[in-house]
């Protein structure tokens, strides 16, 4: 039994069984990889995938079982690795933060200067994309911390860490009708073209709600992932912006105006997410606490010990 035919079946599995893809993933060839797997099956003499012709259709229940063995092995493996480059390298190595486009650019960049400038031999690198695939970059070793807002709490081999609460407002240009309510409401800002964010990004998911509950359907004409993007237009005239809080500064931002919204859409928690059983780095930790001061390595390593699969640690 080797390590490289256990990477095969857990990233066949991954792949949803679909051998070429993962023959592309591992950089090798398809037939190499079915040719190991049927050793390893042979081996093991149980049967791991269900075929039909020389497509895999099904993992059998023993293939269930070894595959959550082979996970378990692979991530030990790949521990041992980490604290062997930890302790060889010294103060050294490499940092992979997964995250979307508001926490980079208005929630990161001071974190990132502090980390950089006590860590100048660690490899930092952002990677932004939308929540579904942070996590997923998390999961899959492709990531060190994922950092978002939306969907980290649908992934149960993500351990979740409360970072801070953030609130949305509604920006407007100089001059528009809007800023001249006296209490700002769900029913005013139907009347008006609405650009905000994507439906996956920034707390979306709570402005559709709102509206929702109050039986209004906003008239959302534009849908952006940068907060930046979403500015300009609501500069050009196109609709009123709902963003992050956080985006918004008066002195950067001229000709716009913010109306907080807290009472219309609530807070949303950004939450730090580690894939589960991953030997964490001290300059991880260090990392982890520059983001959340709350987030001690004592808290950490306690969350680590005593959440459930199921559950998100609580501060």
């Amino acid at each position: 039994m080797k390590l490289q035919q256990l990477r095969y079946l857990v990233e066949v599995a991954q792949r949803g069984l679909n051998v070429s893809e993962a023959a592309a993933a591992l950089y090798t060839s398809q037939p190499g990889i079915s040719k190991q797997i049927k050793l390893l099956e042979d081996e093991l003499g149980v049967i791991v995938f269900e075929r039909s012709g020389k497509r895999l259709t099904a993992v059998t229940e023993p293939g269930r079982a070894v595959l959550e063995i082979a996970e378990r092995i692979l991530r030990d493996a790949e521990n041992i690795r980490r604290v062997g480059e930890e302790y060889a390298g010294g103060d050294s190595g490499s940092l992979v933060i997964a995250t979307t486009h508001t926490q980079a650019r208005y929630a990161l960049p001071g974190v990132v200067k502090q980390f950089v400038e006590r860590h100048p031999r660690v490899r930092l690198s952002l990677r932004q994309g939308h929540p579904t695939q942070i996590a997923e970059w998390a999961l899959k070793g492709e990531a060190d911390i994922a950092i978002a807002t939306e969907a980290l709490d649908q992934y149960p081999q993500l351990l979740m860490l409360p970072c801070y609460q953030w609130v949305h407002c509604v920006i407007a240009p100089d001059g528009h009708a809007i800023l001249g309510e006296k209490s700002l409401s769900l029913t005013a800002l139907a009347r008006w073209p609405l650009i905000t964010y994507d439906s996956a990004f920034a707390g979306r998911s709570r402005i559709n709600k709102a509206f929702e509950l109050a039986q209004l359907t906003p008239n959302v004409v534009l849908t952006a992932i940068d907060a930046d993007v979403i500015k300009t237009y609501v500069s050009l005239g196109l609709g009123l912006g709902i963003i992050a809080s956080m985006a918004f500064d008066a002195a950067r931002d001229a000709g716009l105006q913010a109306l907080p919204a807290e009472h219309l859409f609530g807070s949303n928690t950004t939450r730090i997410g580690l894939r589960r059983g991953n030997h964490i780095r001290r300059y991880e930790y260090e990392f982890i606490e520059l983001f959340a001061p709350q987030l001690t390595r004592k808290a950490v390593d306690m969350a680590i010990a005593g959440a459930r699969p199921d559950a998100e640690y609580q501060l």
